[in-house]
C-alpha cells in the first residue's frame, strides 16, 4: 500500500520513481503492462514483450513516458488482483469518496488478440470523486517522435512504423504531444479509457461503458476458467496460484514460449551496471517450466512450450558455442544484439540501460542438462517424445560427450572469464543420467557405454576436484575456495543423496555464509569476480531452492520457517523480482519467472515431506 498517491512516488528515494515492488502486472499473452500503486502505468510494450517500449517511465521518469490515472485530491491507495485473475484494482481513499481503477488487457478473443487492447475502467464506489490522466507516449524507448491527430472517438498517437489510438468516454484534450482529461465521478458513475493498435488507415473503435463492463466479466472468466485446472491443493494456495497465473502472463501465445522477466535493466543494486535485458527465453528455465505447469496440470501450456523448445532450440547446428544456444527470442531468433539505450537515465539513476543481451553467445555447459531434464520429465509424466526428437537429443549428447571438460560462463553469466564451474558439470551429468534413464526406458537407440563413461567420468571429477577441504563444501568451481548458492541443486536433481555428510557440511556451510533470514546470495563478487562492478542483493529463486533442499535434508521446522518468510519478501501482490536487497526491496527484473517456478517446486517438495514419508514415496520428482 502506498500512503498517498500524490506522495506515492517519493517513496522510492527520488521523485518521479516508484519502489519496483510497488506495481502489478497485466496482460493479453503478447505483452504486458506494469500499473503503479499510483495508478501509473510505467512500462508497457507493445505488440509483444521484446517490442520497444511505449511507456517507459520505469527507467526513465522524463524520458520514458507514462499513462497516469488517478484521484485529483490527496487520498491513500491500495491495490489487489480480483480474485484468481490477472485483473488488476487500484483503489483510491479520500475525504469525500472511494474510487477504483479496473486495469486488464482482454484475452481469449482471436478476433481482437491483434490489437492488445488495454482497458481502464474508472469507478467511483462511494461518495465523488475527481480524477486527472495524462497519456504521454514515448516510442521506441523514447526515441521516437510522434504525432497526436484527433478523431471522433479519440486521438491517434503516431510514429515512425507504429501508431496506437487512445478511446475515451469523457473529454481528451492534447497539447500536440500529450493527452490530459480532467472528470468528476459520483457514485456509481464510470469512465472508460483504451489503448489499442491503430493500422494507418484505421479510425479506433471507442470503447462504451458497457462494452467495458462485458470485457471485464470475461477476462475475469478467461482467468478463473484457465486457473481451475490446477490440480495444486497444499498448504500455500493463494501463493501457488498466483505464481501460476504470473507465468501464464509472462506466456507469448503464438509459440508457447515464457520470458525469464517482462522488463530490462531493472538493477541488481540501486546506481550499479547490473542492468540486464530479460525479455527472452532462457533454455535454462526449460525443466523448471515444465516441472510446474505438469505438476499444476496445465498440459496445454506444457505442451506449447516443449514444442517451442522442439522447433527452436534443438534444430541449431553447432556453432563456436555449441549446438545450443544460452536464450532465444519469443520467436525463436537467435539474433539479440545487446547494445546501450545511453539518452534514457535508468531506474533511479542506475545505468546503463541494456537492449538485447550479449549472455546468448556465451558458453553454458549446464544448459544441456536443463534441456535434457525437461525432455525426460515431458515424456515420463506426459506425452513420449517422437524419434525425431530423440535423435536431435542423441546427437547433442554425443556431442556433449566432447565437451563437458570445458570451462565455460556459468549458471550466473558471468563476465570475468570462463571456468569450469561445478554446476554446469553438475548439470552435463544430469544431461546424461536422464538421456540413459529415457533410453532404457523406451527402449531406443543410444551410445549407451559412452555416454555411462561420460557421467560417471564427471560423477567422479565432482567428488574429487569440486570438494574444498578447507570450506567442507563443494565450491563454485574447481580449485576454488568461493561458495555457490547454485550447489543448492545438487540433491534437487539427485546428484547426491540429501542427506550424505558431504551434502550436510555443505548445506551449513552455504547457511553460515550465503544466506540471510532465509534469503540467500549467489555468490560473492568480492571473493569471485564475475566482471561487473557493484554489488547484488540476495537472490530470490535460490532462496527457494534452498528450502526444498533444507526439506529434503528432513530439516523440516527450518524449511517451513524459512519459506514462510520467504513469502513476506514477496510484494503486496504475491509477485517477486529476481532480487532482494537488504532493506527487503524488490530489485533486479520483476516478476521474475524463475523465481516464480522455484516458489511452486519449493511449495510442492515442502508439502509433501510434511505430508510424511508415504507422500514422498509416492510423489517422486524424477
Amino acid at each position: 500500500m502506498a500512503a498517498n498517491a500524490s506522495d506515492a512516488r517519493l517513496t522510492a528515494g527520488r521523485a518521479g520513481y516508484l519502489p519496483v515492488s510497488e506495481h502489478g502486472l497485466i496482460g493479453d499473452l503478447h505483452c504486458v503492462a506494469l500499473v503503479g500503486t499510483d495508478g501509473t502505468i510505467d512500462w508497457h510494450c507493445r505488440p509483444s514483450f521484446d517490442a520497444p517500449s511505449v511507456f517507459g517511465s520505469l527507467l526513465d521518469a522524463n524520458r520514458g513516458g507514462s499513462f497516469e490515472l488517478a484521484a485529483a485530491v490527496p487520498a491513500k491507495t491500495r491495490q489487489f488482483y480480483h480474485p484468481d485473475t490477472n485483473v488488476l484494482i487500484t483503489r483510491f481513499f479520500a475525504e469525500d469518496g472511494v474510487g477504483e481503477i479496473q486495469d486488464f488487457m482482454p484475452v481469449g478473443d482471436p478476433a481482437e488478440a491483434q490489437r492488445h487492447r488495454l482497458i481502464r475502467r474508472v469507478l467511483c464506489v462511494r461518495g465523488s470523486m475527481p480524477f486527472l490522466a495524462r497519456v504521454s507516449p514515448r516510442f521506441d524507448y523514447g526515441t521516437q517522435p510522434h504525432t497526436v491527430t484527433e478523431v471522433e472517438a479519440g486521438v491517434i498517437f503516431a510514429a515512425s512504423g507504429s501508431a496506437v489510438g487512445l478511446t475515451a468516454t469523457v473529454p481528451l484534450e492534447h497539447d500536440g504531444r500529450d493527452v490530459t482529461a480532467g472528470f468528476k465521478l459520483d457514485e456509481g458513475e464510470s469512465a472508460v479509457f483504451e489503448l489499442a493498435e491503430a493500422g494507418s488507415d484505421a479510425v479506433p473503435r471507442p470503447c462504451s461503458g458497457a462494452e467495458a463492463e462485458e470485457l471485464l466479466a470475461a477476462t475475469v472468466a478467461f482467468w478463473r476458467h484457465w486457473l481451475s485446472a490446477s490440480r495444486y491443493r497444499g498448504r500455500w494456495r493463494e501463493v501457488v496460484h498466483r505464481s501460476a497465473l504470473t507465468l501464464k502472463l509472462l506466456t507469448y501465445a503464438p509459440t508457447g514460449a515464457i520470458v525469464a522477466a517482462p522488463t530490462t535493466s531493472l538493477p541488481e543494486q540501486i546506481g550499479g551496471e547490473r542492468n540486464w535485458d530479460y525479455r527472452y527465453v532462457w533454455v535454462r528455465d526449460a525443466a523448471f517450466c515444465v516441472y510446474a505447469l505438469l505438476r499444476l496440470g496445465f498440459t496445454a501450456e506444457a505442451d506449447a512450450f516443449m514444442d517451442f523448445m522442439y522447433t527452436h532450440v534443438t534444430s541449431r547446428e553447432p556453432s563456436a558455442y555449441g549446438p545450443l544456444q544460452v536464450m532465444y527470442g519469443i520467436d525463436g531468433r537467435t539474433d539479440l544484439p545487446e547494445r546501450e539505450v545511453g539518452h534514457l537515465a535508468g531506474y533511479l539513476g542506475s545505468a546503463p540501460v541494456r537492449i538485447g543481451n550479449g549472455a546468448a553467445q556465451q558458453l553454458q555447459l549446464d544448459i544441456y542438462g536443463e534441456l535434457m531434464d525437461s525432455v525426460y520429465l515431458y515424456d515420463r509424466w506426459h506425452r513420449p517424445i517422437s524419434s525425431a526428437h530423440w535423435d536431435t537429443i542423441t546427437t547433442r549428447a554425443d556431442w556433449l560427450c566432447d565437451h563437458w571438460d570445458q570451462p565455460d560462463e556459468g549458471i550466473w553469466e558471468t563476465r570475468g572469464g570462463p571456468r569450469r564451474f561445478l554446476y554446469s558439470q553438475l548439470m552435463c551429468w544430469v544431461a546424461f543420467e536422464r538421456a540413459i534413464r529415457l533410453a532404457l526406458r523406451r527402449g531406443l537407440p543410444a551410445d549407451l557405454d559412452r555416454w555411462r563413461q561420460a557421467r560417471d567420468a564427471i560423477y567422479r571429477r565432482i567428488m574429487d576436484r569440486g570438494w574444498s577441504p578447507r570450506l567442507k563444501a563443494f565450491a563454485q568451481y574447481e580449485g576454488g575456495d568461493v561458495l555457490d548458492a547454485s550447489v543448492l541443486l545438487m540433491p534437487l536433481v539427485k546428484f547426491i543423496s540429501p542427506t550424505d555428510p558431504k551434502w550436510l557440511s555443505t548445506l551449513d556451510a552455504l547457511t553460515a555464509s550465503l544466506v540471510s533470514d532465509s534469503l540467500v546470495y549467489r555468490y560473492d563478487p568480492q571473493a569471485s569476480p564475475d566482471g561487473v562492478r557493484g554489488g547484488e542483493g540476495t537472490f530470490s529463486a535460490c532462496s527457494f531452492w534452498y528450502v526444498e533442499a533444507l526439506a529434503r535434508a528432513g530439516r523440516l521446522e527450518e524449511a517451513r520457517l524459512a519459506f514462510e518468510k520467504m513469502l513476506t519478501y514477496a510484494n503486496h501482490l504475491g509477485l517477486y523480482a529476481e532480487q532482494i536487497s537488504r532493506t527487503g526491496e524488490q530489485q533486479g527484473n520483476f516478476p521474475q519467472a524463475l523465481t516464480h517456478l522455484a516458489l511452486i517446486s519449493a511449495a510442492f517438495n515442502l508439502d509433501r515431506a510434511l505430508d510424511g514419508p508415504a507422500a514422498a514415496a509416492a510423489d517422486g520428482r524424477r
